[in-house]
């Protein structure tokens, strides 16, 4: 599959691992897993879990590189999940104004979402994402049974952007996973992330810099999702589980703005519990907290909340200015459930 930006293009590849030469960087839970494929290369191993999304980690990570003596046409390769496919990402989007890297991503969320589009960065005590870059990789390397070590918590992060694929673009997807779980050994999982990679290629094909809203589409469940990451400081919820929460109250949201069925909200809620995934969170009682963050969301503008609502299965817009009432509103109704 080959994905093309406004500096060219690059192919996302499902198959069987196949590493160029390079600096490997890895964490050191994805490194445990996986050290037999890197042996005999240059690795770096990091930290595991989102505080290595820092600016204290970039910086440290690009003294590291000139410590090594890497150069301008030395190649990157982000060898693990979202977290290091960011920073990764963001580090050679400007160490010495520009190096080669490619992803290879070991989770599903980053197999499905993160590797995929350009979006690099790392986050701010203020909010998640707020430094960055689009930085398109050269390659992404997409090896189903590098899934095999991850753990089940992890899985099921990664099924939370699965379902949210099919929700805003996939109504065949939607109805797939409705009638069945997914699991890790299922004979769709393979067609499953290549659909995800296609649906997500198609829409930062038409929206790369997120200028036109149509982008934002992959943001849903996304602004109450990192403003719950935020306020927990990256500790209780995975990414993905704080997406399947974000998920049902931002249908609650659009439920309340009149925008939908009813009998949206309990298949959004479906979808999520059948597959693991939380759909309540007893820190939706800290309204003031979440709303402050969802204020500092990149999709905001003069502090005004705005939000990517699913319509209809399928069917997902970007609605600005939503009144902060109704988001009070719905955040006090589930956080009394």
């Amino acid at each position: 599959m080959r994905i093309t930006h406004s500096r060219g293009s690059y192919d996302v590849l499902f198959q069987s691992l196949d590493l160029p030469d390079g600096v490997v960087i890895t964490d050191a839970n994805v490194y445990s897993h996986h050290e037999d494929k890197l042996q005999g290369r240059e690795v770096i191993i990091l930290e595991p879990g989102e505080h290595t999304k820092s600016l204290t980690s970039y910086g440290d990570l690009c003294r590291t590189l000139v410590q090594r003596g890497t150069t301008r046409k030395s190649k990157l390769i982000a060898f693990g999940g979202g977290v290091i496919g960011d920073l990764v990402g963001f580090v050679a989007a400007t160490y010495m104004r520009g190096v080669d890297f490619i992803q290879v991503p070991t989770t599903l969320l980053a197999q499905i979402d993160s590797s995929v589009g350009g979006k690099t960065g790392v986050d701010l005590p203020e909010g998640k994402n707020l430094v960055g870059a689009f930085n398109p990789p050269s390659q992404v390397q997409i090896d189903i049974s590098l899934l095999d070590s991850l753990p089940l918590r992890q899985f099921q992060s990664g099924l939370a952007e699965v379902l949210k694929t099919g929700l805003i673009q996939s109504p065949s997807l939607t109805e797939s996973l409705m009638k069945e779980v997914l699991t890790i050994q299922d004979r769709r999982l393979s067609t499953v992330i290549e659909e995800c990679v296609a649906i997500k290629a198609r829409i930062v094909e038409e929206d790369e810099f997120e200028t036109n809203g149509l982008r934002a589409q992959l943001n849903f469940g996304h602004t109450i999702g990192h403003a719950l990451e935020q306020i927990t400081e990256y500790r209780t919820y995975t990414h993905g589980e704080a997406i399947a929460i974000g998920m049902v109250v931002e249908t609650k949201i659009a439920e309340q703005l009149g925008v939908i069925d009813p009998r949206l909200l309990d298949k959004v809620i479906f979808l999520m519990e059948s597959h693991g995934l939380p759909t309540n969170a007893v820190e939706l009682k800290e309204i003031e907290l979440i709303i402050s963050a969802m204020r500092k969301d990149k999709k905001s503008t003069k502090g005004e909340l705005s939000m990517s609502l699913v319509t209809d299965v399928g069917k997902c817009q970007l609605m600005p200015n939503i009144d902060e009432g109704v988001v009070t509103k719905v955040l006090h109704e589930l956080a009394k459930v």
